[in-house]
């Protein structure tokens, strides 16, 4: 059995911009995909405490406005800071039922002053440790009014049974670069995560996939104008402009050859569970192999710097 590898897409909605109740959720769901015997599960981009939907619906953009400090800083406070044990749950969670994760949160880290947010995707192993946090390089568009730019610390994979994983934050998997970065550490499991929707994952999930020749699978949250707590700082004027739908899901799984294993779910939350078998990497690599006998690294080759940045060396 080590060939086939059982995951589960955790299509949920967050209980949005509250860090504690969100991750008492992930803590159930995970229970849940462990007693259908998953091996792996995977949530959305920035689920704890949820995606900055604000910014869109209530002017971003304008400057030193009290709603747009208030609110950010409402965020900032409902961050993870993991140097402070507030993921030690999760990890005991992992490790008891023996499945990987890989959750997408709102980081606070210490290590850049403890100030700034970050989207970053976790990996958490089968022992409930800690290997990787990929802290989103580049944020998109009116996010980068709220979320830090990461670094490539986090550019790592892992082996999980026969397969190595890896994993980015929703644009970035339009990133060539990054996507090559994984590649080229053998990846051959990729997760990609989103805020949702179908928009997001219906095209890319497939590309990555026929590209690389790997397994993609796609996970999204979900969110909806009924979603928002009413205790939510400036919530009347947050709710005005709400579409009734801000991201319907599109969790997926597409296999080496780019076609669907799960095609987009949309507007139904829970487990989405589908098994995989490593053996259909190795039928596609027969022809096509990105970083192996389809490369010219002595033509095109890439450098990638994993050093953890920070603004202050203490020697």
């Amino acid at each position: 059995m080590k060939n086939t590898l059982k995951i589960a897409m955790a299509q949920i909605a967050p209980v949005w911009l509250n860090k504690t109740a969100t991750l008492k959720k992930v803590e159930d769901v995970i229970k849940d995909a462990s007693s259908q015997n998953c091996e792996l599960i995977v949530f959305g981009e920035a689920l704890i405490p949820g995606y900055p939907f604000w910014l869109a619906l209530t002017g971003g953009a304008e400057w030193n406005t009290e709603l747009n400090k208030s609110l950010h800083a409402y965020y900032v406070n409902n961050a993870i800071c993991i140097e402070r044990n507030e993921l030690d749950s999760i990890c005991k969670l992992a490790k008891k039922h023996n499945i990987a994760v890989y959750l997408g949160i709102i980081e606070r880290p210490l290590d850049r002053g403890g100030h700034s947010i970050y989207a970053s995707l976790v990996y958490i192993n089968e022992e409930g440790e800690i290997k990787s946090v990929h802290r989103k390089l580049q944020p998109t568009y009116d996010e980068r009014l709220t979320w830090s730019a990461g670094d490539g610390h986090g550019l790592q994979v892992h082996s999980l049974k026969a397969f190595t994983v890896g994993g980015l934050n929703c644009w970035e998997n339009w990133m060539p670069l990054p996507r090559t970065a994984l590649y080229g550490q053998g990846e051959n499991l990729h997760i990609a995560v989103w805020p949702g929707s179908d928009h997001n994952t219906k095209d890319i999930t497939r590309f990555i996939a026929r590209e690389s020749r790997s397994f993609v699978v796609s996970v999204s949250a979900l969110m909806t104008k009924s979603d928002f707590p009413e205790d939510t700082p400036y919530f009347e004027e947050i709710i005005k402009n709400a579409p009734d739908t801000l991201t319907n899901g599109g969790s997926c799984i597409a296999g080496p050859d780019g076609e669907w294993i799960v095609e987009p779910v949309i507007n139904k939350e829970g487990l989405i569970i589908q098994s995989i078998n490593f053996n259909r990497v190795l039928e596609e690599r027969q022809n096509f192999d990105p970083v192996g006998h389809y490369s010219r690294p002595d033509v095109t080759k890439l450098t990638v710097n994993r050093d953890r940045q920070t603004t202050v060396e203490i020697k």
